[in-house]
């Protein structure tokens, strides 16, 4: 799916904790999610850590729509 919205013009950044399924398929952006049930979270951490954590996420891949990626290639990246 992210392939056809980025051919309609649109930049798309998948967020997946599974990044070599993603990379087999091939979307241009890439973001490293924490796991399957909390993508943009990590519960371990006391909440004000984990809302700070989250926005961060968040804001990291915002980031990554403004990249433009070369030619057939995935950018791929994970929360710092």
């Amino acid at each position: 799916m992210t392939k056809e919205i980025e051919r309609s013009g649109i930049p798309i950044v998948q967020v997946t904790n599974l990044s070599k399924i993603a990379e087999g398929i091939g979307p241009n952006r890439i973001f490293r999610g924490n796991s399957v049930l909390h993508v943009f979270g990590d519960p371990s951490l006391p909440r004000e850590n984990e809302l700070e954590y989250r926005k961060n996420a968040v804001m990291q891949a915002l980031k990554m729509l403004k990249i433009v990626p070369k030619e057939g290639k995935s950018i791929v990246k994970e929360i710092a």
